[in-house]
């Protein structure tokens, strides 16, 4: 079976995407029979966990990174496949709505979506996570996930330091068999994957990192949790997450410290994955070898989080920092 998935380069519609951009999401949508991204082709609302972000719910043809590494994700969220002959591991979950997507993205590759045996995510935001429970129903997959996000996980996202108190972005809780430490593996199949605390977006946010040989030649991959510091997050002062600012400086010290050949990330903006995948259609080098591309967006991250410490630094604390 990895032998056959090797030979794999890109599937049709990528090159479409080059061609006709956004507007592939629809066509794709209405083809594989996801309701809720063929509502939204035909203006309905999106659901209110994606107000705001309709590429999280626009779909495209999965495609080969390299070896047995697959993205089967959306637009603008990142769903990784990692192909073994003992099964698959999957890296995200997504958006619930989502889910049937990821399906069919699995099984335009040939292979069984009951075949995931382990699921993991980068961290426990909706975004990434609200489908855990329904893709552990459905395939029956061990779900590991790292320490500082399991409340978070299994409280459906009501543990969580900042978005906690809004209901909007709760999610179905899911039962995590397996809890992460930071340098963790998970294996599968002859593969492995790392574990990597880099925490501050949340407290167990998580970088992945494996190996993968690409024609002749071994690649480390990393799959970036998040580097964000999003809208409203107190960097200072946090009550409810007291060591926010020192965690962001943790994990810059190990996103730096990471080997990287293989830049992948939570979100494909992380990794101006559309650009790559029409340089990919085109053929040529594998545009997602780009260890310049990780250097230098760890390094844009770091310094929009140390100017956002600074500037909270600088102002007076507001009225209900949290």
């Amino acid at each position: 079976m990895r032998t056959r998935l090797i030979g794999l380069r890109v599937l049709p519609l990528a090159a479409a995407l080059v061609a006709v951009g956004v507007a592939v999401g629809v066509a794709v949508g209405v083809a594989v029979g996801v309701a809720a991204s063929s509502a939204h082709a035909q203006g309905a609302p999106l659901p209110t966990q994606a107000a705001g972000s309709p590429d999280w719910m626009e779909p495209v043809e999965p495609f080969r990174i390299a070896d047995n590494l697959y993205y089967v994700g959306t637009r603008g969220l990142a769903n990784y496949l990692v192909t073994t002959p003992q099964g698959h591991i999957l890296v995200n979950s997504d958006l619930e709505e989502n889910v049937p997507m990821i399906r069919a993205g699995v099984e335009k590759l040939g292979l069984k979506f009951s075949d995931i045996r382990i699921l993991v995510i980068n961290h426990a935001h909706w975004d990434h996570d609200a489908g855990s429970a329904t893709i552990k129903r459905l395939t029956g997959a061990s779900y590991a996930v790292m320490d500082g996000d399991v409340a978070v996980v299994q409280t459906g996202g009501e543990a969580d330091f900042h978005y906690g108190g809004n209901p909007v972005l709760r999610y179905a809780p899911a039962t995590v068999d397996r809890v992460l430490h930071d340098g963790d593996q998970v294996s599968l199949g002859g593969m492995t994957l790392v574990a990597h605390r880099t925490p501050g977006h949340t407290k167990g946010n998580t970088t992945w990192t494996m190996r993968v040989t690409d024609l002749g030649k071994a690649y480390e991959v990393v799959i970036v949790g998040s580097w964000n510091v999003n809208p409203g997050y107190r960097l200072v002062n946090n009550a409810a997450y007291p060591g926010i600012a020192e965690d962001y400086e943790r994990t810059f010290r190990t996103l730096k410290a990471l080997k990287c050949d293989i830049f992948l990330g939570a979100h494909g903006s992380y990794f101006e994955m559309e650009k790559k995948v029409a340089r990919l259609a085109a053929g040529g080098p594998n545009p997602f070898i780009d260890p310049a591309g990780y250097a230098r967006a760890v390094n844009e991250r770091e310094q929009a989080f140390r100017a956002e410490l600074a500037r909270q630094k600088a102002a007076p604390p507001p009225s209900h920092a949290r």
